[in-house]
């Protein structure tokens, strides 16, 4: 796998990728709407990279759409299943209101409802949970924190995974939007954390950079986090950041866009 020193040069290596060896493809939807465009795929791309040292050093290297991204990030590790969370109303591409992927005043699906299931769905009039916690086949849901606990548990643990992609998402068969994120995969190894991004779909101009920012900084919180449960994670430090995209695309007619420097 490719690997990268630097944030900014994996972004630039994979919109080179995608510019000169994507292809058209005719797709009937497109983030559940009917598709305005062809698009201009890259499929099955992946790389690593070492995740900067400090917020600062992130923010310069990935150039996220702050300050929504920041306050995207609180909303997903808040405990919270909120749908629609707050910060959709100031998402960069928000067009309408994103009234087009709702339905009933909610989301198919949102990263802080996926991420916190256990008593989801919230009630935004009252903001009461569901009484129970929600059980599949034949134990309970998990959420973020049972991975933390997990992590206390085994700090060498392989099982440290935090999907997005329920089982509900299936075939779309509600004919719905389903999540893009397969999920987010984090393993210790010596006093580094590595995290693996798994991701079926990635529109590279909108979605792609706050992606990266939001996986790493997910790592910064499970360190922090980490560190007020065990003295073992006290030198613990961000590692590896690796993705895998099955379509990694944009709108053909944006393809020359991918040559300018500040997309």
């Amino acid at each position: 796998m490719k690997t990268f020193y630097k944030p900014s040069e994996a972004i630039d290596w994979s919109k080179k990728r995608l510019h000169d060896f994507g292809c058209v493809v005719k797709t009937e939807r497109w983030q559940g709407i009917e598709s305005p465009d062809d698009m201009w795929e890259l499929m099955n791309h992946s790389f690593q990279m070492f995740i900067p040292k400090s917020l600062e050093e992130l923010v310069s290297e990935v150039r996220p759409n702050l300050p929504w991204a920041d306050d995207h990030f609180e909303e997903r590790i808040g405990g919270l299943p909120l749908n629609p969370p707050p910060s959709n109303e100031w998402w960069p591409f928000n067009q309408n209101k994103n009234s087009e992927f709702k339905k009933e005043e909610q989301f198919s699906h949102t990263y802080p409802e996926r991420i916190w299931p256990k008593k989801a769905p919230i009630n935004n009039s009252t903001g009461n949970l569901t009484k129970k916690i929600l059980k599949g086949i034949r134990y309970e849901y998990g959420d973020f924190s049972d991975v933390l606990d997990l992590l206390e548990r085994e700090p060498f643990t392989r099982q440290a995974f935090l999907p997005i992609w329920f089982p509900e998402d299936t075939g779309a068969h509600h004919k719905e939007r389903v999540p893009c994120t397969i999920g987010y995969h984090f393993m210790r190894r010596g006093d580094f954390l590595h995290v693996s991004y798994f991701i079926r779909s990635c529109d590279i101009m909108r979605h792609f950079r706050d992606d990266i920012y939001l996986a790493c900084r997910k790592v910064f919180w499970v360190i922090e986090e980490m560190k007020k449960r065990d003295k073992s994670w006290e030198n613990v430090v961000p590692g590896y950041y690796a993705m895998h995209i099955v379509s990694l695309h944009c709108f053909n007619s944006q393809k020359q866009i991918l040559k300018q420097k500040n997309i």
